[in-house]
């Protein structure tokens, strides 16, 4: 069997392997070192350029299965890719425990005053008089209760928090109080104090974020966008920080990355921006790599493959 791999780590899997597998390597440009016209499997890295995806896929007609370290493959699925019938399975849950945990300090950052708080610092101004908040008791809705979803879950419920979830075809789940449908999330704004958005960017999800969400949403409520930033209508997000229509919000990814210098996201003094890091781990190879590895075994062997994507759904 050969099968299209990149080039970043290829050592890595060659190890794995062995040697009746044959290799053909690619670049980051796309450039394949080796015959790819026989090759079955494609395993993509991350900040896969599609260039290097169209190059991949005309020289390989034979390919049957495409597997892409990412979680969301919104980039991938175009209407060309569709045609070629690929089994696509993604990187889902090789993220969630890194992205998980930034939630939280998302949370305890906005709730314990820390950007208030180091400004004094570097003021040199003691001042103890911040209206400083807990989490216990605080609710958090997390739209798109998947496995990032059920992480954050697992970490919100340890600090006392209660929390409502929202997924496509909803089920009672461990941590949550409580699981809607994805279109029933909207009449809980109310109850929420901490919104985290963690589905899939779709022809769905797109812009869903908008005025009249945010309008339903509690003043004292702060939003927290771990997925895409095409989810969150970016302009009206603006006004509703700039108005106080909600408190505040932390953002890792933005409509267009990297945040122009011209946002004005920069200098709201109500928004936390973190560059699209939340995901970022030591770990993250090795459960990339254990992933593909397991699904490879399962692959040669005729058994279901994890994490495969819908590709009418978009994930």
């Amino acid at each position: 069997m050969k099968i299209i791999i990149p080039k970043d780590i290829a050592t890595e899997l060659e190890a794995h392997l062995g040697d009746e597998i044959k290799f053909v390597r690619v670049d980051s440009e796309g450039n394949l070192d080796g015959d790819p016209t026989d090759a079955e499997v494609y395993f993509s890295w991350f900040n896969l350029k599609p260039t290097t995806l169209h190059r991949v896929l005309e020289a390989a007609p034979k390919l049957r299965w495409h597997h892409a370290p990412n979680a969301g493959v919104n980039h991938i699925i175009t209407p060309k890719y569709r045609e070629r019938n690929l089994i696509l399975t993604n990187g889902s849950g090789v993220h969630a425990i890194p992205i998980a945990e930034f939630v939280i300090a998302y949370m305890l950052s906005h709730a314990k005053q820390l950007p208030k708080l180091y400004q004094q610092q570097q003021a040199h101004d003691w001042q103890r008089g911040l209206a400083i908040q807990e989490l216990l008791d605080k609710t958090l809705l997390i739209i798109g209760a998947g496995g990032i979803g059920q992480e954050i879950a697992s970490r919100a419920k340890a600090f006392g928090m209660r929390i409502f979830g929202s997924r496509r075809h909803p089920q009672p789940l461990p941590n949550f109080d409580k699981v809607v449908g994805a279109d029933e999330w909207k009449a809980l704004l109310s109850e929420v104090e901490y919104v985290a958005i963690a589905t899939p960017l779709t022809w769905d999800t797109k812009g869903m974020i908008d005025a009249e969400v945010l309008c339903l949403m509690r003043p004292d409520a702060y939003l927290i966008n771990i997925a895409r930033g095409g989810i969150v209508d970016e302009l009206a997000l603006v006004k509703a920080l700039q108005n106080g229509t909600i408190a505040g919000a932390a953002l890792d990814t933005v409509f267009t990355e990297p945040l122009p210098p011209e946002s004005l996201l920069w200098s709201l003094p109500n928004v936390l921006i973190t560059p699209h890091c939340s995901g970022n781990s030591p770990r993250t190879k090795e459960r990339s790599l254990a992933l593909f590895l397991d699904n490879f075994t399962r692959y040669r062997h005729g058994q279901p493959l994890r994490n495969v994507v819908d590709q009418t759904a978009g994930y």
